[in-house]
């Protein structure tokens, strides 16, 4: 009860705030000492659950008022009811400037910066916990969905409390959206786990052969089903959805108060919107299963956003792609984006395009936006742009690839010989080597088109468009990725390992970058070099598209590579 007071507190204070007041460095451990301040001073006398929704569905909340309003239980209260605690003036500001989420003129707003690198939007994450609080709810929906909308302040549907049992269902996604809703156990799930991929091949039935939804769960609604079918509605013919996930760049990594998005095109379904969608839904299920005495929100997101709940080191954001899509399915997210569409028809006057629109179209909507979804997101790497992990500039002008390539070259880093784990020391090992070889090899960046780290995360080097620096001869023909750590004698993490062999290149063959056919080879069939270890390569040879024929060098009169195995790893501060 206590969480849901401070949660409901915590979102109130928007009301109360001064404008102008000082704001905290925009920091997802900010929004957590918000939490533990308000923890420390609410009465469990104040546990309303109601009042956060009340919040999120106020005019200036932005466009899924009506959605909150409805599906949080929020519309019998009354602003006189909300009995806002003192925060520090930089609280209050904090508090103020993160929980409403918007992008206008390529700035994104209500997004703070997570331990993990990653940046999160807070209002969909605050959503989720709400929603969890409550247990999970199913809405049943009119058969009649197709009527007239009606005024937002008229029940229709039956609206069914779900109480979980707590027990984890056998398998490991949701299969259905009935009111007797189990969930995965995503605590045992782990970051070497060989599950949790979603099934991007599994074909989604046609619109007209699908049924039509009847109920609708509360949780997905208010954190990615309904997102995800509004944002689609005008891009319903097109394959893929303009600016779907779209990253961006904090002016500065220590202190951040402005984020800047890398594509202009940008729509609300960010990187940093999905982040904090799927984390709310995440966390959302957790506390709908979690009994009384529920931990406080403070150290939940503290451990979420940290080692992980509960000590489980695969149960935290660096993973969130993984346990997300371990607990939903493609045609079950397809069939609550349809039902979404279909209760914002009769509660959302504000969408007039929706009001007119057949079960079919909806349903197609419904299907293009989970297909993007589930591929382009869930079934992606995290990447971590180049801003985000403090990189150099490119000395000179870079050489365009003739994209698509046909191959991709692994390697390991040899120094650094540690796997990194997190994200501070994955940054400095970037640094590092960007160091060594702009300013040892004197080479133009630093070489690789991609580095995985053993932290969840891939950093961005050259990226998919720039000719790199990395197998000697063969630069313009493949992209170089390389995996930190020594891995003469030991195996990277299967998380790693997963994303070398699986998701980054399905991606890039997605993408257009990468050619279906591509060859997959270990660095030192094609130079003189040990790369990528002994015990990696002997792995790589297991592998669908590994190729046993070596190449001829393009260049024949090349000088033998250069290689990082001398790489004396300079010091670097963590972010």
């Amino acid at each position: 009860m206590v969480a849901q007071g401070v949660l409901w507190i915590l979102l109130g204070l928007l009301l109360w705030s001064n404008p102008g007041t000082a704001s905290l460095p925009l920091l997802m451990k900010s929004v957590i000492q918000a939490l533990a301040e308000l923890e420390q001073k609410a009465p469990a006398a104040k546990a309303s659950h109601k009042a956060s929704a009340w919040l999120l569905s106020a005019p200036s909340s932005g466009p899924h008022n009506h959605l909150y309003h409805f599906l949080l239980e929020a519309r019998s209260l009354d602003a006189a009811e909300l009995d806002p605690y003192s925060l520090s003036p930089e609280l209050q500001g904090l508090t103020k400037e993160v929980a409403q989420h918007g992008v206008r003129d390529g700035q994104e707003y209500g997004v703070v910066l997570a331990p993990d690198g990653s940046t999160v939007a807070v209002e969909p994450l605050l959503a989720g916990l709400q929603a969890g609080l409550q247990g999970r709810r199913v809405i049943n929906l009119p058969l009649d969905s197709t009527a007239a909308p009606q005024e937002a302040g008229v029940t229709f549907p039956d609206v069914a409390a779900v109480a979980p049992d707590g027990r984890a269902s056998s398998s490991p996604g949701l299969r259905d959206a009935a009111p007797d809703v189990t969930t995965a156990n995503i605590g045992t799930n782990s970051p070497d786990a060989t599950t949790g991929s979603p099934d991007v091949q599994a074909s989604l039935p046609a619109a007209k052969a699908k049924s039509p939804p009847t109920t609708v769960d509360s949780l997905l609604a208010v954190t990615l089903a309904g997102n995800l079918g509004l944002t689609f509605l005008p891009g319903s013919q097109t394959r893929s959805h303009p600016g779907l996930g779209s990253e961006g760049c904090w002016d500065q990594l220590s202190a951040p108060q402005t984020f800047r998005l890398l594509d202009p095109r940008a729509s609300l379904l960010t990187m940093a919107f999905l982040n904090g969608a799927l984390d709310g839904f995440i966390l959302g299920d957790y506390l709908s299963r979690t009994p009384e005495p529920r931990p406080s929100l403070s150290h939940l997101l503290s451990q979420y956003y940290g080692a992980g709940v509960a000590g489980d080191p695969g149960f935290r954001s660096n993973f969130r792609r993984q346990n997300g899509a371990a607990l939903t399915s493609a045609p079950m997210l397809a069939q609550q984006v349809w039902g979404t569409l279909v209760l914002l028809q009769r509660l959302e006057p504000v969408h007039p395009q929706l009001q007119h629109m057949s079960q079919e179209h909806l349903a197609q909507v419904a299907t293009n936006a989970t297909k993007e979804f589930t591929e382009a997101f869930l079934g992606c790497p995290a990447i971590h742009p180049r801003c985000r992990w403090g990189a150099a500039p490119y000395r000179g002008r870079p050489t365009p690839l003739q994209l698509p390539l046909g191959f991709l070259y692994v390697h390991h880093t040899y120094v650094p010989a540690p796997p990194c784990t997190d994200f501070a020391r994955c940054a400095a090992n970037m640094r590092s080597m960007q160091r060594y070889h702009q300013d040892t090899q004197d080479w133009e960046d630093i070489g690789y088109s991609f580095v995985v780290g053993s932290d969840g995360y891939v950093y961005e080097g050259r990226g998919w468009y720039w000719v790199g620096a990395h197998t000697l001869g063969h630069n313009s023909r493949g992209f170089g990725v390389a995996i930190v750590g020594n891995y003469t004698a030991a195996l990277p993490t299967e998380a790693a390992l997963r994303t070398v062999r699986d998701t980054l290149p399905s991606c890039a063959v997605r993408a257009g970058v990468l050619r279906p056919d591509y060859a997959l080879l270990g660095h030192r069939q094609l130079v003189r070099t040990d790369c990528p270890g002994d015990a990696l390569f002997d792995q790589l040879r297991t592998w669908p598209h590994f190729t046993a024929v070596s190449l001829p060098r393009l260049h024949p009169r090349d000088p033998p590579p250069l290689h990082l195995h001398q790489l004396q790893e300079a010091p670097a501060p963590c972010l």
